[in-house]
């Protein structure tokens, strides 16, 4: 076990092949990616990685470490846990976030990205980061504020208490220092000089990042691909995991 993800066991057919890390969003924990990890985890050296500050792992760190820039080095040393010199980054929401700061500090270790209901610039993100804030302060509680966003989501009755769980086992520090973090940062100018195989990906009902934050990071990267997943909102790889594992096998393979 290493400190800071969920593994999977890779059989014999993983060797030579590039490992897969996998990013959580802001209202997830690294189990948000179990059904992909049950899905390649044969295949692939696979690892989910729980950011700091997202409640599974206690005692809570200090709010002040929770940066981009900490997010970053959780990735990579979760990588270098694994010996993967190289690695395809599959990033979902604040996991594109983390993605971006990867390819700021490291970029000879990313081989390719999938990016998911990201955003390289979030319109309006430091408001919008601000009234998050407000509302988790006012409710004081992250159950229940996982309550209330896991109900504007729409989610059906398995998510939705997935989703409460996984808000719920956060601190409301930690969650607000997360919230300007994932909110706040600018990689616009940093796009063009992504060089590696790029795919993103939307949720066809995503109102948190819809297709047009999508586009924008798809026409700032050369060659980059866009794609959407049906019947999923925000976090598509648990709301239609079959679809986006399909999508997955077909970057990762082609």
């Amino acid at each position: 076990m290493i400190a800071g993800a969920r593994l999977a066991r890779p059989s014999e057919r993983a060797r030579g092949k590039r490992p897969l890390l996998f990013v959580h969003g802001i209202g997830s924990t690294a189990a948000i990616w179990d059904a992909q990890l049950e899905a390649f985890g044969d295949e692939y050296t696979c690892a989910a990685i729980e950011l700091r500050g997202n409640g599974t792992q206690k005692p809570d760190p200090d709010p002040a470490s929770i940066t981009r820039e900490g997010y970053a080095e959780d990735a990579l040393a979760v990588a270098d846990a694994l010996r993967a010199e190289r690695f395809i980054l599959v990033g979902c929401s604040l996991g594109g976030v983390v993605a971006f700061e990867l390819w700021r500090r490291a970029p000879q270790r990313i081989a390719g990205m999938l990016l998911l209901g990201s955003f390289a610039r979030y319109p309006d993100g430091e408001r919008y980061a601000e009234q998050s804030a407000a509302q988790v302060r006012e409710i004081g509680n992250m159950r229940a504020f996982g309550e209330l966003r896991a109900a504007k989501l729409g989610l059906p009755a398995e998510r939705f208490r997935e989703t409460v769980e996984q808000y719920g086992c956060k601190s409301v520090e930690c969650f607000l220092a997360a919230t300007k973090m994932t909110w706040t940062g600018d990689y616009l100018e940093l796009l063009p000089t992504i060089d590696v195989p790029t795919l993103v990906a939307y949720g066809e009902r995503d109102v948190v990042a819809p297709r047009a934050l999508a586009e924008q990071i798809v026409a700032g990267i050369r060659g980059a691909q866009l794609v959407s997943i049906p019947n999923a909102g925000h976090v598509a790889n648990a709301d239609n995991p079959a679809e986006f594992n399909r999508v997955l096998r077909a970057f990762i393979e082609g």
